[in-house]
Order: structure tokens, then sequence, then C-alpha cells
């Protein structure tokens, strides 16, 4: 039970960093320690989940998928997204720099967290890291090209598809992708007014991109899997931008329906931001938030890493205990 409320926080915690453009659940799950597990139980859900039902009916099956570690993360998502989207909607209309001041900092850490190098790290593990930088960096810029399929059903398909291969990356915002597609609003209304026919539609998307690309970041993972985490903290390192809380639009495009899509930013000084736009700069307060976020994370990889060490000691002991008893 204490494990299972443990992944439901996780999952809360995942929500409500999905809920906010910029930020990525995938983040959360990396800093959490359940980034790997949740990649490899998404994998399950497929043809071999029915193979698995075939040979050793339900038990087998809530084995194979992982369901003492699925269900309750689901939940915590879901409770999340329905309780913090209305929160979240607020905290951007009337307080965007705190906001931002925090998930910046939250981030940031983040980045600090995962970017340990392991035993078999090489100098040419760069070039993924790189990688990781520039397509966090670009792909915003792309995904106004989505407006063109004309259709919205098929742009809450090509949307959801996207958006849900961007929460399995650390570092790379669905919702920020989703709003520079034009579909954050509509989106997050159909979530508060739970209209079932677009979540719908939405969710086919989901499952599409959730699937295929699960499927190709277990095989990263597995059979690259150093390369592929320092792609990973590219990808992170190259979000913050996004969540700089001093920014000014100096590009965009209007979607379908009039709404307006971010496309490049000018980063600002809190000085330079007051002036610009006549309203505080809020330094302190947003230095104090930022620094609520990196606590937050540097707080959870430490208690992980504390919680780690006990298990593999105390797996450690049960085998010595074991190879004790046996001589005996």
């Amino acid at each position: 039970m204490k494990r299972q409320l443990s992944v439901f926080l996780k999952g809360a915690g995942m929500g409500a960093a999905d809920a906010v453009p910029g930020v990525s659940g995938g983040t959360i799950a990396f800093v959490t320690g359940i980034y790997e597990e949740l990649i490899h139980t998404i994998k399950q859900f497929g043809p071999s989940a029915f193979v698995a039902w075939r040979r050793g009916g339900l038990a087998l099956l809530a084995t194979h998928l992982n369901l003492t570690f699925a269900i309750p993360l689901l939940l915590g998502i879901a409770a999340s997204l329905v309780s913090v989207a209305h929160l979240v909607v607020w905290l951007m209309e009337e307080h965007p720099l705190l906001l931002n001041g925090f998930f910046f900092g939250l981030v940031a850490a983040s980045a600090i967290v995962v970017s340990r190098h392991p035993a078999d790290w090489k100098l040419w593990h760069l070039i993924p890291l790189v990688a990781g930088l520039l397509l966090a960096h670009g792909l915003p810029s792309l995904m106004p090209v989505i407006t063109l399929l004309g259709s919205e059903a098929l742009m809450l398909v090509v949307g959801g598809a996207i958006a849900i291969s961007a929460l399995l990356l650390p570092g790379v915002s669905g919702s920020f992708l989703l709003l520079t597609m034009g579909l954050y609003g509509t989106v997050m209304e159909g979530i508060r007014g739970f209209d079932l026919e677009l979540l719908s539609i939405f969710a086919v998307g989901c499952l599409i991109g959730l699937f295929g690309f699960s499927r190709l970041l277990s095989w990263l993972l597995r059979d690259h899997r150093t390369a592929t985490m320092q792609l990973l903290i590219g990808f992170i390192v190259g979000s913050l931008p996004v969540l700089w809380p001093w920014r000014e639009l100096v590009r965009y495009q209007l979607g379908p329906q009039g709404q307006m899509i971010p496309l490049d930013y000018r980063y600002l000084t809190p000085g330079d931001y007051a002036n610009l736009t006549g309203d505080a700069g809020l330094m302190l307060p947003v230095l104090a938030t930022m620094l609520v976020g990196a606590v937050l994370v540097l707080g959870l990889a430490g208690y992980h890493r504390v919680s780690s060490s006990g298990k593999v000691a105390a797996g450690s002991k049960t085998a010595l205990d074991k190879e004790d008893g046996s001589n005996a």
C-alpha cells in the first residue's frame, strides 16, 4: 500500500506538470525515479498482453502489465489533471512570473540531478546531448504546421499523438507543443467541461503515440542507455528558455480559431521586463519560487537515492542471511 500511495503521488506530480505549458510530466517521472519503469510498463500494453492473458489468466495479465504500478499512477495523473487544471489556468493568468519561476527552478535542478555521468560515459555521448538541445529548441517552431491539416478532428488526433509522446520525454512539454499547435485551449476546455466527444478523439491520438513511442524509448533505454540518457538531458536543458519568467513574445501566428500561437521570445532581465510591460519584475519573489522548485527536486532526488540504497542494502542482507543458512 505504501508503494501504491507513493506512485499515486508521483502520478499527481506528473499530471500537475503536464497541465503547465513548458513543463513535462516525464521530467517529474525522471526525478522521482520511475521513468524507466514507466516506459517499460507502457510498452507491455499491446499484443503481448493478450498472449499473457491466454497463458495465465488475469493473474499473469496483471503481472505482465505491472498494474500495481500502472493503476495508481494513472489515478494520480487523472486526479491531478482534473483538479489542477482550474488552478493552473488561474495561476497562468494571475501569477505567470511566479509559476514560471517555480517550474524553471524545478527543471533546472532536474537537469543537474540526471546529468551525472555514468561509468560508461564517452566523449561521443556529447552528440546525443547536443541533439537533444537542438530538438528541444526547434520542435515548437515546427508544430504550427499541424494547423494546415484543416480538420479539427484530425488535428486533435495528430496533436494527441505528438503531445503524449512529448509527455514521455523529460524536458519536452506536451502542453507547450499543444499551445504551439493551437490546441491547448481547446483540450483544456474539453477537460474542464468534460466534452466526451472531443476527449475521445484526442485520446485516439494519445493511444497511437503512446504505444508507438514507448516501444522506441524502451528499446533505446535497453540497448543504448547512456546515449539515450544524454539525449534526454539535452531535452531537459533545452526546455529551460521556454520557462524563463521574464520574456517578450516577438513572433507569433494566428491559429484556425484566431488564437495566438507563440513562435519566438526575447529573453529579458527583471528590470527590462518591468520597463517594457509596466508591471513589477518581482525579482525576489520569482527567485524564491525558483529556489522552492529546485529544493523540491533535489529533496526528492535525495530521498529516492537513500530509499534505493536502503533497498539494495536490505536485499544484500537477505542474500547473506540465506547464504549463511544454507552453509549451516
